[in-house]
């Protein structure tokens, strides 16, 4: 038996107001004055001067804004990482992503490909990184995808929606102040909080299973059901919890996977844009069969919280567009292992899944 050796993110600060900390925590890093830090920011941000204020830009440091509305794209990453090349003589000190996991995962994959050469698309998969990637930061705005702590960056390519996964992607230093999530729509809340508990859920109840994510995924399994479901916590405490939930979430994957219903979300990701969160959603309300209790106790969450699913997102699909979206949900085999067992091909049909996104 062999044992993965996985990497972890070698640095993080916690607590509120740590952002204020940036300068200090960066300028150890820099290599010189031609070689700069980019800040990689969710628009949402444009004009805060509450949270933009607080980025220290000196010599050539760069920020750029850049849209969470549509999910990451390996182009997207491709025509960063050219701008950066064309703009700058030297290699930057490091890339700094500031938001929610579209930029978390952008920052990952730039800092990935300004050492390797070729495209992003090209290392969609397990284990393609060759080289280290340049030093990269995460500071999560908003709490429950779990990408400040994954070995992976999720992106939709040409042909599929699958993240560059390999032992150079963690971050090297992650800052989390849940004082910067505080402005986050309560859709938007709800919904990438369900990222994380779908993490959980997919995680305990897979195939993959081992100590080691069971404890962090039976913790993070834990603060979701006292933050969504229970009425003891102030909203402080409600963010601060789900800031860790988010990390606990993203490392119970770490020796596991994930499952049924992230493997059906890319699907609709890759198809019709729809993005993570709610993608979860959307798909988990239909797997009972594999996930009961984690089914049952999401609809008491969702109910509680008066959150309104989107409905029929599938109705007007043809033939063509469901084929499409069942060959990226069944590319994801590590997924389908984890979730189904090694026999997973035998009950995991194609008429199987065209029938659960029809119901979507």
């Amino acid at each position: 038996m062999t044992y993965k050796n996985y990497p972890m993110v070698s640095r993080v600060v916690y607590g509120r107001g740590s952002f204020n900390q940036l300068n200090e925590i960066l300028s150890p890093k820099r290599k010189n004055a031609k070689a700069p830090f980019i800040f990689l920011v969710d628009d949402v941000f444009k004009g805060n001067a509450w949270l933009t204020s607080r980025i220290p830009l000196s010599y050539d440091d760069k920020l750029i804004y850049i849209s969470a509305n549509e999910e990451p794209k390996t182009s997207q990453v491709d025509e960063l990482v050219e701008q950066i090349i064309l703009n700058y003589k030297e290699t930057p000190s490091g890339i700094i992503g500031i938001g929610g996991g579209t930029l978390l995962d952008l920052a990952k994959a730039v800092a990935l490909m300004l050492t390797n050469k070729g495209e992003a698309k090209d290392y969609q998969g397990w284990d393609l990184i060759k080289n280290p990637g340049i030093y990269h930061v995460g500071i999560p705005t908003i709490s429950g995808t779990g990408s400040e702590v994954s070995r992976t960056t999720i992106l939709t390519g040409p042909v599929r929606k699958l993240g560059i996964n390999s032992d150079y992607t963690p971050f090297d230093q992650v800052i989390l102040d849940p004082e910067l999530t505080k402005d986050v729509p309560k859709n938007q809340w709800f919904y990438t909080g369900m990222d994380c508990f779908v993490h959980c859920i997919e995680s305990l109840n897979g195939t993959y299973l081992n100590t080691f994510s069971q404890s962090y995924g039976e913790k993070a399994l834990e603060l979701c059901k006292e933050i969504f479901l229970e009425d003891t916590l102030t909203e402080k405490e409600a963010a601060d919890k789900l800031m860790m939930a988010s990390w606990h979430g993203g490392m119970s994957i770490a020796y596991s996977q994930v499952g049924v219903a992230h493997a059906m979300s890319y699907g609709l990701g890759y198809l019709l844009g729809v993005k993570h969160g709610v993608g979860n959603c959307i798909v988990f309300e239909h797997l009972e069969e594999y996930y009961p209790e984690g089914v049952a106790m999401y609809k008491a969450m969702r109910d509680k919280h008066n959150i309104s699913i989107p409905q029929g997102v599938c109705a007007d699909l043809s033939d063509k567009e469901f084929d499409i979206m069942i060959d990226v949900a069944l590319s994801l085999e590590p997924l389908w292992e984890n979730a189904i067992g090694k026999n997973w091909k035998k009950t995991i049909t194609r008429e199987k899944l065209k029938a659960l996104y029809l119901k979507m």
